[in-house]
């Protein structure tokens, strides 16, 4: 445990930090995970429906630096891709 004072506000700060990153990056994981399961699914509609909110959440956590840009950038392609692959199909 830190003596300065100082470095106490900022363990309170590091915790604070750590646990809104925790909460962008878990939404972001369970957003994708709803988009795979829908289609896999082939819920069309539901999927295009979470794949705008998988991309928003994509994009938040790469701003806030949870998430570098190239990885964002191969996830939002890859879920694309999958949509499309299931426009194709049908």
């Amino acid at each position: 445990m830190p003596n300065i004072k100082s470095a106490k506000k900022r363990m309170r700060a590091n915790a604070k930090k750590a646990d809104v990153n925790k909460l962008v990056y878990g939404s972001m994981k369970t957003a994708i995970k709803k988009f795979e399961k829908n289609v896999n699914e082939a819920n069309k509609d539901e999927a295009k429906n979470t794949l705008n909110v998988a991309l928003q959440r994509i994009d938040k956590a790469k701003n806030s630096g949870l998430v570098h840009k190239n990885k964002a950038a191969r996830l939002k392609s890859r879920l694309n891709k999958m949509v499309n692959s299931m426009d194709e199909a049908n």
